[in-house]
């Protein structure tokens, strides 16, 4: 294989994982940072009402679009009513229904929002409207009035803003006056500029919204008018014709209809109340890989029971030590026995930590070592000998954890959580080079296996590390990318620069 094809391999392996976590992190929201929290909003809608002698019918408008926002949950705290949510009149009511009801009702509606300012709500495409029936004079007055605009404006957004300068002006002409004269609310207002709009054939609707704050109790909804300019809906200040929506502001319903609708009820009252709070940034992602309908989320870890989750949680460090491996023998030039032998030590020092694991490590090592050299008095063969060792390390652990447990020194009672296969071919290997090479290099690979062991603990040891892998897994191709790239390392070694140094001065 040549090194272009390596290099391919590489960067295809990188631009899957790093495609996928934008992904992830950009569109479905998955925090970078364990137990990261997010922004969000519980609105509570109070219905009030005298019930009245036969069967109860509520319906209330609650939120369906809402740019600027993302739903995570919805409820309704009611007694003895049934509860539902139906589609009506291009948005959604909640209804509330009863056979029988005595006394002053109480209905609460709830609903939790998030921010999510890269939502695009998408809605319908409205047909031309049909121009509404005026009686004069008023309808005059609509006439020079659309006229005058129409003459001042390009498109419909330039012509909605024209319109809303003018009827907003300190000092309005006669036809803008009798215009107004009927409009004795917010609401009337907006809804009167709504009929101008459909008079001039622009689809136009009135959107009434809270603008949510820290905490706020008997919040009055503010209206907004909404027009279609033939490629998506905008929104304009109706006092001021300045376009978009102010910040934090949710829509809760859209058009004419009233906010509820009681039958067989009287007295009612409506009442807003709205708090900030901070959820889980994973929960918010769930919902929005949900509303996604992203297979990603149905795939991930996420999806497992939780104890596999902390299985894998583990796991998942592994390819981390393994570069760090990778880069403290092919780069760094430290001399270690085993090629995974430090990864799997550090493992262990996740739950002794580094102190206590070191100490053990070591002990147990040369304990075993010295036991290995009588054994080698015995010329055993290679399989019983490894049996042998492996039967004393065993031996060693179990000694090691009564001791310790009767001195009251709990740590050592992790010991066994050493993987003793790997600490008995440690032992073996090291009594092999020891006579071999000499005690020398023997001594200088066991450190160098103990220092690869410490640095992989604590990159694996890294919290927000960990969460990122686990969150995205697909970075993992991004580690294979560059164990890749490394193993076609043929540089020098940053401890043969010593060596080679006479070299570079001639």
């Amino acid at each position: 294989m040549t090194k272009n094809t390596v290099w391919i391999l590489a960067a295809i392996l990188v631009a899957i994982g790093m495609l996928t976590f934008l992904y992830k992190w950009l569109v479905l929201g998955f925090p970078l940072y364990a137990k990261q929290e997010t922004p969000a909003w519980t609105i509570e809608t109070a219905i009030r009402f005298d019930s009245g002698p036969g069967s109860i019918k509520v319906n209330l408008q609650i939120p369906n679009l809402t740019p600027g926002f993302g739903k995570l949950d919805h409820y309704s705290v009611s007694k003895n009513f049934g509860f539902g949510v139906n589609y009506a009149g291009g948005g959604r009511e909640a209804q509330w229904t009863v056979r029988r009801a005595d006394g002053r009702q109480t209905l609460f509606y709830r609903i939790v929002v998030y921010e999510d300012k890269g939502s695009i709500q998408s809605d319908t495409t409205p047909p031309f409207p049909i121009p509404p029936v005026i009686e004069e004079p008023r309808k005059t007055a609509v006439e020079v009035l659309v006229s005058e605009v129409r003459d001042h404006s390009a498109d419909p957004a330039t012509f909605t803003a024209e319109l809303l300068r003018l009827v907003n002006s300190p000092s309005p002409d006669p036809n803008i006056e009798l215009l107004l004269a009927t409009a004795e609310s917010p609401s009337d207002f907006v809804q009167t500029m709504t009929d101008v709009l459909a008079f001039a054939r622009i689809p136009a609707r009135m959107v009434r919204g809270i603008i949510l704050q820290d905490q706020q109790r008997n919040v009055s909804p503010v209206a907004w008018l909404e027009i279609h300019d033939g490629d998506r809906w905008r929104y304009f200040n109706p006092n001021s014709g300045a376009e978009g929506l102010p910040d934090n502001y949710l829509i809760w319903w859209r058009g004419s209809e009233p906010l509820i609708r009681v039958e067989g009820g009287s007295n009612v009252e409506v009442s807003f109340a709205a708090q900030r709070n901070y959820i889980d940034a994973m929960a918010i992602a769930e919902k929005r890989a949900e509303l996604e309908q992203s297979p990603l989320f149905d795939f991930s870890l996420f999806s497992l029971p939780i104890q596999t989750q902390a299985v894998y949680s583990v796991i998942l460090m592994i390819p981390i030590g393994a570069l760090i491996m990778v880069l403290m023998r092919n780069v760094v030039g430290i001399d270690a026995f085993g090629t995974f032998m430090p990864v799997l030590i550090a493992l262990a020092f996740r739950e002794t930590q580094l102190l206590w694991g070191t100490i053990l490590f070591v002990l147990l090592v040369a304990m075993g070592l010295s036991i290995r050299f009588l054994l080698e008095r015995l010329r055993l063969l290679l399989v019983p000998r490894l049996a042998s060792v492996l039967i004393v390390v065993v031996i060693l652990m179990m000694l090691i954890s009564i001791l310790s447990h009767k001195l009251g020194m709990e740590t050592g009672l992790s010991v066994a959580l050493f993987p003793m296969v790997i600490i008995a071919m440690t032992i073996e290997r090291m009594s092999v080079v020891w006579e071999e090479r000499g005690p020398g290099d023997a001594m200088r690979a066991g450190l160098g296996s103990l220092v690869v062991a410490v640095v992989a603990y604590l990159a694996m040891g890294m919290n927000w590390l960990e969460h990122l892998i686990f969150a995205f897994p697909e970075l993992l191709l991004v580690v294979l990318a560059g164990v890749i790239l490394l193993g076609r390392y043929t540089g020098y070694r940053f401890t043969e620069l010593g060596r080679f140094k006479a070299i570079g001065k001639d």
